[in-house]
């Protein structure tokens, strides 16, 4: 049996949807179960990452785990994990981690936050892989509102690219790692088959839309303000716009062949990940 964290977020949905697709029986966690709307097949339990003793009831019997934890609870998550799956007998853990872990010039928040949340893995005993994404395709569905309601994108760091990779992918990387052998103590870089800034993200959408978009460069400080008035807390809001920052840097660019590697088929480009997720913009 395989334990999904985050079982509800984009990747951590496509992953358990995979697994059952390969007949592994999976639990999913999640703060609420009601609401979870995952297969029929997959047991929905109830777990939070910052209650070792129900984490250690919710791995019982589990053989691997895939970890997902967010924000700056990431390193007291991913230990607490880490503990629960010692005590529990898991054998592996898998962790979604961030590709800027491999950048030692990264020293901003979600990078350190990673780095710490890999450490207690790898200090729990288990056997380990690592799942680093440079960047989500799906963060693109941040501007469906104003794609909707005025055809632009607003966004900064006009010149940064990323080589942003469709979650299915990552999922799909996940997924080997936890049900096929020779994964352990890997650590996965993932890069998409083209890096993108802003305004070519914004291009390919329209192409996908049938319509054209506008993209607006806007300041640092007022993409910061936005962040606070959708409701981020402040150290949030900073930890992503210095990630939005690293763009800017030669790293996020780069293109890595880890997705053909490990799954042995092509990453989706960006114009496949937009048709697909076209109604969303609609």
């Amino acid at each position: 049996m395989i334990v999904v964290t985050g079982a509800t977020g984009t990747v951590g949905r496509a992953v358990v949807r995979r697994l059952c697709d390969r007949g592994v029986r999976v639990r999913a966690t999640t703060r609420r179960p009601e609401s979870a709307r995952l297969p029929a097949e997959v047991e929905v339990v109830r777990a939070d990452l910052d209650d070792t003793d129900g984490l250690i009831a919710a791995l019982a019997g589990a053989e691997r785990v895939f970890a997902v934890a967010n924000g700056p609870e990431i390193p007291r998550h991913d230990a607490n994990l880490a503990r629960a799956a010692a005590v529990a007998g898991v054998a592996q853990i898998v962790k979604l981690s961030s590709g800027r872990v491999e950048d030692e010039t990264a020293n901003d928040p979600i990078p350190r936050w990673h780095r710490a949340g890999e450490r207690a893995v790898r200090e729990s005993g288990l056997a380990w892989t690592m799942v680093r994404p440079l960047g989500f395709m799906s963060n693109a569905l941040h501007w469906a509102r104003s794609i909707r309601d005025h055809d632009t994108v607003y966004a900064p760091y006009g010149h940064g690219r990323i080589a942003v990779v469709d979650p299915e992918d990552i999922a799909a990387v996940a997924v080997c790692a936890l049900t096929e052998p020779g994964h352990e103590g890997c650590g996965y870089l993932l890069g998409g088959p083209q890096a993108l800034s802003p305004g070519e993200q914004t291009a390919i959408l329209g192409e996908a839309l049938g319509r054209p978009l506008r993209y607006v460069e806007t300041s640092p400080e007022d993409a910061r303000r936005a962040l606070l008035d959708a409701g981020l807390a402040v150290e949030v809001a900073d930890a992503v716009m210095a990630l939005r920052a690293g763009a800017l840097e030669e790293f996020t660019a780069r293109m890595h062949a880890t997705v053909e590697e490990v799954t042995g088929r092509s990453p989706r480009g960006f114009g496949e990940w937009a048709v697909a997720h076209r109604s969303e913009f609609e």
